[in-house]
């Protein structure tokens, strides 16, 4: 016992925390600023995909079946889908070209590039609302045409509108919801999440400090 206590540390001496050290570490490296919150930026980027199949289809498919009785509005709303497709494709190649460039060294870019970032939210609030623009002229357009038999046009029209009106109600809503989510988790503990997010990506690393640690205590014990 004598032997072991004389082998012993002082009270007084303060040892550095690995994981602190660990985690410091971890936050100076800009590449992986990219993959903080994993699960974000999966919800967000699938549902970029989403997005970005529902327009396209949609626009491709009105513009293929545009006659000379519906061509206007088939015409217009068909273009109207394929751009809000190809802007929200757009943002998600530029934000694997910035990330694969490695240009960018501010974290508060990144948090806005990143896939589940504010660029993210904003293009999907506008793809929402544009959605509903369209609908909702749709809508006007075909039920302002008082015929008893309105026609196949008149038809296709009007489900139409219904179909993007509801499109853009879901996006807004899901929009909303997932910005007010973000914003109470944020106010809630940003310090412990993080921690949580370095401990589940670099759980690996943390389990062989833990056995550097043991296997240096029982070091010392022999």
């Amino acid at each position: 016992m004598s032997e072991l206590e004389d082998y012993s540390p002082p009270r007084g001496h303060l040892h550095p925390d690995p994981a602190r050290i660990q985690q410091n570490l971890l936050e100076e490296q800009v590449e992986l600023w990219w993959f903080s919150e994993p699960r974000k930026s999966l919800l967000c980027y699938c549902a970029s995909v989403a997005l970005i199949l529902g327009c396209g289809l949609g626009g491709v498919g009105l513009l293929s079946t545009t006659t000379s009785l519906s061509s206007e509005w088939r015409l217009g709303t068909g273009t109207a889908l394929c751009l809000l497709a190809l802007a929200i494709l757009l943002k998600q190649l530029l934000s694997s070209a910035v990330q694969d460039m490695n240009c960018v060294r501010s974290r508060r870019r990144i948090n806005m590039l990143k896939s589940g970032g504010l660029s993210d939210v904003l293009i999907m609030l506008i793809t929402g609302a544009s959605l509903l623009i369209c609908g909702a002229v749709l809508l006007d357009v075909a039920l302002s045409y008082h015929m008893p038999k309105p026609g196949k046009a008149l038809n296709d029209m009007y489900i139409s509108g219904v179909v993007m009106l509801v499109g853009g109600s879901f996006t807004v809503l899901a929009v909303g919801i997932y910005a007010a989510v973000v914003f109470l988790l944020e106010r809630s503990g940003p310090g412990q999440r993080q921690w949580e997010r370095t401990v589940g990506i670099f759980s690996i690393s943390g389990q062989m400090q833990a056995r550097r640690e043991t296997a240096s205590s029982l070091a010392r014990l022999i």
